[in-house]
């Protein structure tokens, strides 16, 4: 089987074990209902997502994320990190 390597390649998300993504289910919605802002660090962007969890969607497994007004959707499986934001 050939790999695909062209120009248009992209990186795989590595995966995570269960232990990992329960653990990281647990914060966000520890975070979230505490109101408590979080800085995200996800896979495929340069900046960190920062803002408060306003939504947990099961459906879509997206998190909402509101900073401002704007409301930004990050797929949980692409959420490598969840911190407090150190300001």
């Amino acid at each position: 089987m050939a790999k695909n390597t062209g120009k248009n390649a992209v990186p795989k998300r590595p995966t995570r074990d269960e232990f990992e993504l329960e653990s990281l289910g647990e914060r966000l919605s520890e975070a979230k209902n505490e109101n408590s802002e979080v800085v995200l660090t996800v896979w495929g962007r340069t900046e960190q997502v920062r803002g408060l969890i306003t939504e947990m969607d099961p459906r879509t497994k997206t998190i909402h994320i509101t900073r401002y007004g704007q409301v930004t959707k990050v797929p949980f499986l692409d959420i490598w990190q969840v911190d407090n934001p150190v300001d």
